[in-house]
């Protein structure tokens, strides 16, 4: 097992690279001088310039990128452009609060879909199933920002249950907190769990049509016992891996999220470097969350073997 885990690890490398000089290359397409947006169209081009050497922006773009992974190997994500805050800390302050809604919201959807996938494929045809199938294409057919926008008018601005604007952390007030997390939550678990029935949904038909489960059948074991027994552990194995990914995705994609309910978190700090023209912490998320979405799929392999007796055994 530790053999593989470095293995994995090793394989990691050279993605993280690919990563790194994608986001590198690619932001100083962008059109806009940082040293520029720093001082205002007001700046004389001498200060400008002085502003650029500081930032090291005044050398050939591959002796920034040399500089940078001469950083990063040092375990330095550098300092950020517009607040002079070291990046590493930076992104860790800013992760907690992405980390508590991803994770949340991703427990909630598997929780309501992975049953109610199974027993959808379990009830194949029933109204049961044609109600499950057709949630799920509706949640899919909704956009994840203009449903946060319904629930924040709904619950927000209409009943006034949850506060609009703002976050308090737990460590200040956990009650507050969880007010200031409900929507977002809500709206990320909603829009993943079509994703979920569906792929539970088909797993579990699969599996149901396994010839075990027929000799199971046949030998009197309950229904309720050859669906939790002998269905669910092979049936959940590919729900596991769309749990991988979704986890990474929402991680690379809740800055809509956190930019319509103004959360603090990591997404909305990306959105804040890109227009700041920000390259250190654009730079840092980026590999950040290449990180994280290798170490999560990392872990769903390391789980495979638990919940599916076929990888166990081989």
């Amino acid at each position: 097992m530790a053999f593989y885990v470095l293995k994995r690890l090793l394989a990691a490398i050279p993605t993280l690279f690919l990563v790194a000089a994608s986001v590198f290359f690619l932001m100083r397409l962008i059109p806009g001088d940082p040293a520029l947006l720093v001082l205002g169209d007001a700046a004389t081009p001498e200060s400008v310039a002085d502003l650029r050497a500081a930032m090291g922006l005044d050398s050939p773009i591959p002796v920034q990128f040399g500089l940078w992974l001469a950083q990063l190997a040092g375990g330095d994500l550098g300092l950020s452009i517009t607040s002079g805050e070291a990046v590493g800390p930076l992104i860790l302050d800013r992760f907690g609060v992405t980390a508590a809604i991803v994770l949340a919201a991703v427990a909630i959807a598997a929780l309501v879909a992975v049953p109610a996938g199974m027993l959808a494929a379990w009830r194949q045809g029933s109204w049961g199933d044609i109600a499950a199938v057709s949630l799920a294409t509706l949640l899919l057919s909704i956009p994840s920002f203009w449903l946060g926008l319904i629930l924040l008018l709904v619950f927000g601005l209409k009943l006034g249950w949850v506060p609009v604007v703002g976050y308090v952390t737990f460590a200040e007030d956990a009650w507050a907190a969880l007010h200031y997390i409900a929507l977002p939550v809500a709206t990320l678990a909603l829009v993943e769990i079509g994703v979920l029935i569906r792929m539970a949904r088909a797993s579990t038909i699969e599996v149901l049509r396994l010839d075990y489960i027929a000799h199971a059948r046949a030998k009197g074991v309950p229904e309720s016992r050859v669906l939790l027994r002998h269905a669910f552990p092979n049936a959940f194995a590919p729900t596991l891996t769309l749990l991988g990914l979704v986890l990474g995705n929402l991680l690379g994609g809740i800055a809509v999220i956190e930019t319509v309910f103004t959360l603090p978190g990591l997404g909305r700090l990306l959105v804040e470097a890109i227009f700041a023209r920000d390259y250190p912490v654009i730079q840092g998320v980026m590999l950040f969350i290449a990180l994280v979405y290798v170490g999560v799929n990392l872990v769903v392999d390391l789980l495979y073997p638990v919940f599916d007796p076929r990888v166990a055994a081989s």
